[in-house]
């Protein structure tokens, strides 16, 4: 497996220091964020990516998925078309950004019924959150097809596609070989057993987040260092295993420690070494 890590663990704001500590850490890559500004952001050139990746590349890194944050503000199952057409027009752009830097999937977040973290935000209801989210991804996906850039659908608390079942039979439903599951397996933890999901899952699996989690939490609190949560890391690499995944695991971890940030680099990349065996 390759070991990457997200852009979102760092408190480093100059995504090529970023690289250079990744790098410096032992990872074998990065998973990037489109935003509305900045170094990977609606506006960028097809040139300043290419700028980038040399960049990475330069430090022996590898740049592999595209993930965004904006799927929060703006989603495909919100009562607002502007949004849901927003939301899209992200889709797009992720795909197109990946393209360029030679990743091969982009992460986005299907929609919501309710933010689990955000109680005050929209509510969709379920049906309709599914219908609108199947509708996009459907459109999506012969966009995803030209660029040759898989789309992954995360597991994430959204209060929506709950089971490793359902979210199975939704990718199915788009019927795409480019739309998968981007597998998050801290996620997991406060509804169910990520062990249980990779097996349902199976080889709809394009991608894989590491991030290890307290149920007695109950809240954004209960996210820890790997290693020190109640993922059973044994059970997930023996699924891993057998349907045999052997891609890229990430670690997002959120947020970065409050003094000396970039020690989290070093803890979790030691961490991820155990777990894969390294």
């Amino acid at each position: 497996m390759k070991k990457g890590i997200s852009i979102w663990s760092f408190a480093e704001p100059d995504l090529k220091k970023c690289f250079q500590l990744a790098k410096d850490a032992g990872f074998d890559g990065v998973e990037v964020a489109l935003d509305l500004q900045g170094p990977v952001s609606m506006d960028s050139t097809k040139e300043e990516m290419l700028e980038l990746k040399a960049y990475a590349e330069s430090l022996g890194l590898e740049l592999y998925s595209v993930a965004s944050g904006l799927y929060w503000t703006y989603n495909y199952t919100s009562a607002n078309a502007q949004n849901r057409a927003k939301a899209k027009e992200i889709t797009k752009k992720q795909l197109e950004i990946a393209s360029w830097l030679g990743c091969d999937t982009i992460l986005v977040v299907p929609g919501a019924v309710n933010v689990a973290f955000e109680p005050d935000s929209e509510i969709v209801e379920y049906d309709v959150a599914y219908a609108r989210a199947l509708e996009a991804l459907k459109e999506l996906a012969p966009v995803a097809e030209t660029y040759k850039v898989s789309i992954g659908v995360e597991n994430v608390w959204n209060k929506f596609l709950l089971s490793p079942v359902e979210m199975a039979d939704f990718i199915d439903k788009v019927g795409s070989d480019y739309v998968g599951s981007y597998f998050d397996v801290g996620n997991v933890l406060y509804i169910g057993y990520p062990e249980h999901w990779i097996k349902v899952l199976g080889d709809r699996i394009k991608k894989v987040h590491f991030k290890d989690y307290r149920r007695k939490a109950g809240d954004l609190h209960g996210f820890v260092d790997l290693l020190s949560g109640e993922v059973n890391w044994p059970a997930v690499m023996e699924q891993l295993k057998n349907i045999q995944y052997d891609g890229w695991v990430t670690a997002e971890m959120l947020p970065p420690y409050t003094h000396y940030p970039e020690t989290i680099l070093y803890n979790t990349s030691n961490a991820m070494d155990k777990i894969i065996g390294r």
